[in-house]
């Protein structure tokens, strides 16, 4: 089993978009960036990669998009409404599958990667006074599960079928964006939230400076029932004001996705300039700390465009 050290560190209901960068005035290419949940930590990645990709590429005009996620902003981009996107790697894969499950009516056939980022992370937290302890300890309880097949959702009912558990054990579901839950959680109307994310996301960290929380541990036999791409990891203490000890969890890799109709120039220097100015990542989100051109054309479930493929072999990483 694969363990996650800690070095290694995914959202709203209606789309807002944000221009960003440097916007020449006759500017001819126009690069989407589509994300998650304001309160994720697609967001704040995502609107860093905008104004990166809006110096740094010329004659391009950047936005950003708040989406819900993981499985929407695959099937915009299989429509070509976005140029890259944030998405969790099983999504990618059951996307390139044509999952109907999953919220793929089809094969999403023109997805394209650009690079494995950082690992998100299962994190699962309850309010200590609604009792919860270990997973099994959700049943009769309130749980929000993440935004309707989003990434997050796909997740959560995953763990539960690995566990031997389905919603029907919970005391009531709610299908919400990560900020939302919170918000609930802090006004007694929900025990507990399950959120796919890097660590140290926003929403977990509001809601542990607001009332006593406790971090449920995965157990590491869902990673090894679930298999690729889930791994065993740790959320390390002291991730979450109140968090005293280390917590088993999951992680699974994010991707950052393209398509087919994006020329090999413009997903060339869509990698190259990811890679070229991660401390302006990093200063966006810490998850962006675990993202390295050594390890970004590993471990895709779908082909490499041929303009990220270009970069990877200019730097004889392929």
């Amino acid at each position: 089993m694969i363990k996650l050290g800690t070095r290694l560190l995914a959202a709203g209901a209606m789309s807002v978009t944000l221009v960003l960068g440097a916007v020449p005035a006759k500017a001819d290419e126009f690069i989407n960036v589509l994300t998650g949940g304001t309160s994720g930590v697609y967001y704040p990645l995502g609107a860093a990669l905008a104004k990166i990709y809006g110096e740094k590429i010329e004659g391009v005009r950047t936005q950003v998009q708040s989406t819900k996620a993981s499985v929407e902003n695959l099937n915009l981009l299989q429509r070509g409404s976005g140029e890259i996107a944030f998405a969790l790697g099983d999504s990618v894969k059951a996307a390139w599958e044509g999952d109907a499950e999953a919220g793929f009516s089809s094969k999403l056939e023109k997805l394209r990667g650009i690079a494995a980022i950082y690992p998100n992370y299962i994190q699962i937290v309850a309010s200590q006074e609604s009792g919860i302890k270990v997973f099994e300890d959700l049943k009769g309880k309130s749980l929000s599960v993440g935004a309707p097949k989003s990434g997050t959702e796909l997740n959560a009912r995953q763990i539960f079928t690995a566990l031997g558990m389905s919603y029907d054990d919970l005391g009531k579901t709610e299908y919400l964006p990560f900020g939302e839950s919170v918000e609930l959680i802090k006004n007694r109307q929900l025990d507990a939230t399950l959120q796919s994310a890097g660590l140290g996301v926003a929403s977990i960290k509001d809601l542990a400076t607001s009332l006593p929380i406790t971090m449920v541990a995965v157990p590491e036999t869902v990673a090894e029932t679930l298999g690729a791409p889930f791994l065993a990891a740790t959320i390390p203490a002291g991730t979450y004001e109140g968090q005293a000890e280390d917590v088993p969890t999951l992680a699974i890799t994010n991707i950052l996705v393209t398509h087919s109709d994006v020329s090999e120039e413009m997903a060339y220097q869509m990698t190259k300039q990811l890679f070229e100015n991660l401390p302006e990542m990093v200063a966006a989100h810490a998850a962006a700390r675990a993202i390295s051109a050594e390890t970004g054309a590993e471990g895709l479930p779908i082909p490499l465009h041929p303009g990220a493929e270009r970069y990877y072999k200019e730097m004889g990483l392929l």
